[in-house]
């Protein structure tokens, strides 16, 4: 990774869910499917992933519920016996495959709707972006300064603080990086420094975020300290148990959280048309 990131592969589905017909799930209409479409039991089960045994029991729970048989099964004879849908469960699985239809419009008619809503949109996008950074924040680019071959980025979180990161060039045009465009941060959490220090020319670290210290998490080795931000945002900052100690840190207490330039992932949000 570059210190960079693009995440125009959110998906735009914001609304999904799944079709149940009197407690038929995709599962068992799969098997149906399988079955009408193999003619056999065991590569029906193959198919849709499931055992043999678990397979039948499916299917002699759906034919005891059902008012007719759903599933026939003939053994021996000339052409050696075979697994079929009977005209019921031919009627269920095009009934079924009727609802499917009208329930995705339905839902794609939901997800335009929500579409035609910026504000619901830059929302959700932000709902939906999944990183195993701990620190995910969300601003705007507010100044790109580009070098020969670095880039600095300027974002302004909610709270007007700005935090400073460094890309490097080929990434800057990659993304297409431009003052206004939403941006995400994701920052992890060892490479965050605590302090109470009231004097910022004392440390190197060219990011320096002010806020209080909501809880604390403590185990024989660190300590995981979450700092909430005048925004309301909240970092989580990974420290030594013995510096929590040195430094007194209890809830409510005013802390810095400092990092340095290079250590945030600059990710964009993909614009919709």
């Amino acid at each position: 990774m570059t210190g960079s990131s693009n995440y125009s592969n959110i998906s735009t589905a914001w609304v999904d869910g799944e079709l149940r017909l009197a407690g038929l799930d995709s599962r068992m209409i799969s098997l149906l499917m399988a079955i009408e479409q193999s003619g056999s039991i065991n590569q029906a089960a193959k198919q849709v992933g499931l055992s043999y045994k678990g397979a039948w029991q499916i299917i002699e729970r759906a034919n005891n519920d059902a008012p007719k048989t759903l599933v026939s099964t003939a053994t021996g004879g000339s052409k050696g016996g075979g697994t079929c849908l009977t005209e019921a469960g031919r009627s269920l699985l095009a009934l079924f495959n009727r609802l499917e239809q009208q329930h995705q419009q339905f839902l794609k008619q939901l997800n335009r709707s929500l579409a035609d809503d910026p504000d619901t949109v830059l929302l959700l996008q932000r709902l939906v972006v999944k990183t195993s950074a701990s620190n995910q924040i969300f601003g705007s680019i507010v100044a790109i300064q580009a070098g020969a071959v670095n880039a600095e980025v300027s974002v302004k979180l909610k709270g007007g603080e700005q935090v400073i990161t460094n890309i490097t060039q080929t990434s800057l045009n990659d993304l297409g990086l431009q003052v206004g465009a939403d941006a995400v941060l994701l920052i992890n959490s060892a490479d965050i420094t605590l302090t109470t220090d009231a004097d910022p020319n004392r440390f190197t670290a060219r990011n320096r975020l002010s806020g209080s210290v909501m809880r604390i998490h403590q185990d024989e080795v660190n300590a995981e300290v979450i700092v909430l931000l005048p925004g309301g945002e909240t970092l989580v900052a990974m420290i030594t148990q013995q510096s929590a100690q040195n430094m007194a840190l209890m809830p409510g207490m005013t802390v810095s959280a400092m990092f340095k330039s290079n250590a945030p992932v600059l990710g964009v949000m993909p614009q919709h048309s």
